[in-house]
């Protein structure tokens, strides 16, 4: 069954992939508490639990939240939202960074100042097979990361990491992208013994490029469409055209869909994010991508696949039969 923060579930239903509830900058907190952004934890808790109870009215019932060591990742504060909302809500280990080790680990390891053994698969394995931290909360995918610097040294030690904790333990993987990164992703993963079929590129949705993207296809990878919303990097018209494109060529069981938003994030400014991105929240799918999708020809099977379907396979969970009452798209019309 997969796991989640308060457990292990039946099934997680319809699933944005990619998501986030805290994005923290613990050093910031620590040394400055009374900035405007403030940490009030049951506060920001009841704010958080919210924002999923309505998205938990549109039809969707689990976020993968995608917080990983370099992004904030604070288990206890999402344990209290768990308690608040019947929204299932997966935990994720790993490490984000697009260069530089953060130095716990860059100082330590092949290649670094003082050398010794590579601790991050440890940690990764640690956090999947016995819970993070001494929370007892079992993370259930991989994160790691490539963007426009391409597979730094530091990044291919994580990804080698990443793989080395899939192998032992069969957790999925999920990537963080840059066109055409992807690819070198793949070749890197595959080679340290990965499944490909386990392995999520994100932000894959950023791309235009229909060559590019069956590219990553064909190797066997699912496709993240996965930042509906931020309009900045791929227009709200690009990416439910490329969505329903690769719809019509057959690959609806190989998308998963997300926003990559925050429930609460303290590095970017709200105000700004607001106005910028106006549609960046978790009920955008829901209320503005599946009705627009639906006016472009994908059928409600291509839309349970993607919502339904594709996490149950990513996570090895392979039933084709849903849970009485669970439908992605109850309210989403």
């Amino acid at each position: 069954m997969p796991e989640t923060v308060r457990g292990p579930v039946a099934d997680l239903g319809a699933t944005l992939m990619h998501e986030h509830v805290f994005g923290l900058s613990p050093e910031i907190l620590w040394n400055w508490p009374d900035i405007p952004e403030g940490w009030d934890p049951e506060a920001r808790a009841r704010e958080a639990a919210a924002k999923l109870d309505a998205l938990k009215a549109e039809g969707i019932d689990s976020i993968v939240d995608l917080t990983v060591l370099g992004l904030g990742r604070h288990v206890p504060a999402v344990q209290r939202v768990a308690e608040l909302t019947s929204v299932n809500i997966v935990a994720a280990t790993g490490l984000y960074t697009y260069d530089a080790l953060p130095p716990y680990f860059g100082n330590r390891g092949p290649g670094s100042l003082f050398g010794g053994p590579d601790r991050l698969a440890e940690f990764f394995v640690r956090d999947i097979a016995e819970g993070i931290g001494r929370t007892g909360v079992k993370a259930a995918m991989l994160k790691c990361a490539t963007d426009r610097p391409g597979m730094t040294a530091g990044c291919e030690r994580v990804f080698r990491a990443v793989a080395e904790a899939h192998v032992e333990t069969g957790a999925p993987i999920t990537t963080h992208s840059h066109e055409p990164g992807g690819l070198d992703q793949q070749r890197l993963l595959a080679a340290c013994g990965v499944d490909l079929t386990r392995v999520v590129i994100g932000h894959a949705g950023d791309s235009t490029d229909l060559h590019y993207l069956e590219e990553l296809l064909a190797a066997g990878s699912y496709l993240g469409m996965d930042r509906f919303g931020i309009a900045t990097i791929s227009t709200f018209e690009d990416r439910v055209a490329v969505v329903a494109a690769l719809c019509e060529r057959g690959h609806a069981g190989r998308m998963v869909l997300s926003h990559d938003s925050y429930c609460f994030n303290d590095r970017f400014d709200v105000d700004v994010v607001r106005r910028r991105h106006p549609d960046y929240h978790l009920l955008h799918i829901s209320r503005d991508v599946l009705p627009e999708l639906r006016k472009r020809g994908v059928t409600e099977d291509q839309i349970r696949q993607m919502l339904v379907d594709n996490p149950r396979r990513i996570f090895g969970w392979t039933s084709t039969s849903a849970p009485t009452g669970t439908s992605p798209t109850r309210t989403a019309s």
